[in-house]
């Protein structure tokens, strides 16, 4: 009969969680539970957009006039859902879009749901996903951070939908704690959310002060930390929490079995 190690597979090891304060807790809980130590290096935190949500705020107001609202990140869904009342959904023909399940969750939160789910979590999957325009035209509420990627705009203007970008808030980078850094630097792994955490942790710490084990949530994250320099060792293959967490244990426990 087989022997089974009972310790967790992140047991001994040190992983620094680089997401917001008001984020991290899930990506802590799911490390911790095998076994990991966490070292909390918030590089980044959500600001309100630049204009104070006026721009967000007056297109919700007009949402009737949108064939689609599509939001591109939980941050986005709050910010959307500080405006819309989930009822006003069921009054207008306009249908919701989101980016993947981290997104989906924190709008249903809200009360609102969603209409369309790429396969794929990320912007090039959106498109691929998105439907045609109507034979008439239509419009779409892009609802995104103030340093979002502009692929998914310009491909949706490039297929033909009229396109109203707007900032739904900001990713800003706080003064860190150099301890706080430097025992970073000391740890075993550090985790990537976005690309905004791998430009944040670099601008405090500096790219040579990077764990051996960098773990990234997806290709947009991973391109990221390619042209600062960072070797990614582990890449989820669902670009979500759970799936960089699963990602990060598969590869530590194929370092400890000698694969």
């Amino acid at each position: 009969m087989p022997v089974t190690d009972p310790t967790p597979p992140l047991a001994g090891r040190t992983v620094v969680v680089t997401r917001a304060t008001t984020q991290a807790s899930t990506l802590v809980d799911a490390l911790t539970a095998h076994g990991a130590r966490i070292v909390a290096v918030p590089v980044i935190a959500i600001a309100d957009a630049s204009d104070g949500g006026t721009a967000l705020h007056g297109a919700l107001d007009d949402l009737s006039s949108y064939d689609w609202l599509v939001v591109t990140s939980a941050n986005g869904a709050d910010r959307v859902a500080d405006r819309l009342d989930p009822s006003r959904l069921e009054t207008v023909a306009t249908r919701v879009a989101a980016i993947g399940p981290g997104t989906v969750d924190a709008l249903a939160r809200h009360g609102i749901a969603v209409d369309l789910v790429p396969e794929r979590f990320v912007a090039e999957g959106l498109l691929a996903a998105f439907p045609p325009v109507p034979p008439g035209g239509g419009r779409v509420l892009l609802a995104q951070a103030a340093a979002a990627r502009p692929v998914l705009r310009e491909g949706l203007v490039a297929a033909g939908w009229t396109v109203d970008a707007v900032e739904a808030y900001r990713t800003v980078h706080p003064v860190l704690d150099p301890d706080l850094v430097a025992r970073a630097a000391r740890a075993d792994a550090i985790t990537f959310t976005s690309a905004s955490t791998v430009r944040g942790y670099v601008a405090a710490a500096g790219p040579d002060a990077v764990p051996q084990v960098v773990a990234s949530i997806g290709p947009i994250t991973s391109a990221a930390a390619r042209e600062l320099g960072i070797r990614v060792a582990v890449e989820a293959e669902e670009h979500t929490i759970d799936g960089l967490a699963a990602a990060l244990v598969q590869h530590i426990r194929s370092l400890r079995s000698g694969g």
